[in-house]
């Protein structure tokens, strides 16, 4: 695991690792906080990520390439890129959020790489994060194939469809029910104009996976 980039101008980095409650907590610091840097991150990651799989498996289809990068730039992937790379120990949080366990948390982890690589882009430009990236990609793609971690329903079904119909599937909510501690979501999903399959869940994400494995059933696709 390669460590954290070298940076040509550091107060870059300085405000990479930099979360908003430590500014808070220390108002007298003139530096901004990381998240404007997070969201040039994210869309560079999508990018580099992007351009990575295609060239890297020119065999695959845009369905799987699409669940791949999904796989590879999801919160819990990045997370464990930043806890490889040792950004737990770099993050400057403020007491309240080191207290309650910032520093394990996925979410904030994930988002402290992208700044990352948000600030690496200003510092060194495209091909830096490429480069970077490079070395950390290969073995998690290994990963994801080796244990098929990217193929849900989902994915499974959006690659069957784009392959054999030339569409993407659509999603809509039609129901909910319950209280809000308890809420029960219907979701159906077509393809074209039809409905292909119909499924209820806690969230309107598990409620679409379900309509998703409906789908992969009565159109005997192999989930």
């Amino acid at each position: 695991m390669p460590p954290l980039p070298t940076f040509r101008d550091p107060s870059l980095l300085e405000r990479a690792l930099t979360h908003r409650s430590y500014l808070n907590e220390h108002p007298e610091i003139a530096l901004e906080d990381n998240e404007r840097l997070e969201f040039l991150g994210d869309a560079v990651l999508d990018f580099v990520t992007g351009a990575w799989l295609y060239n890297r498996f020119p065999e695959l289809k845009e369905g799987r390439l699409t669940s791949l990068r999904a796989a590879l730039v999801n919160t819990g992937t990045l997370a464990q890129f930043a806890y490889r790379i040792g950004l737990h120990e770099q993050l400057r949080l403020g007491r309240g959020e080191t207290e309650t366990g910032g520093r394990g948390r996925m979410s904030m982890l994930a988002d402290a790489f992208e700044a990352v690589l948000g600030a690496l882009y200003l510092d060194q430009g495209l091909h830096a994060v490429q480069v970077y990236l490079g070395l950390l990609l290969p073995e998690e793609v290994d990963r994801i194939l080796l244990m098929e971690s990217d193929r849900d329903a989902k994915s499974t079904l959006q690659e069957w469809s784009q392959a054999e119909r030339g569409v993407t599937p659509r999603y809509r909510t039609v129901a909910e029910a319950g209280p809000d501690h308890d809420k029960l979501f219907t979701v159906e999903v077509r393809i074209g104009e039809n409905i292909v399959g119909r499924g209820s869940g806690p969230s309107k994400q598990a409620a679409a996976q379900a309509a998703a494995s409906d789908a992969l059933k009565r159109l005997n696709v192999l989930a």
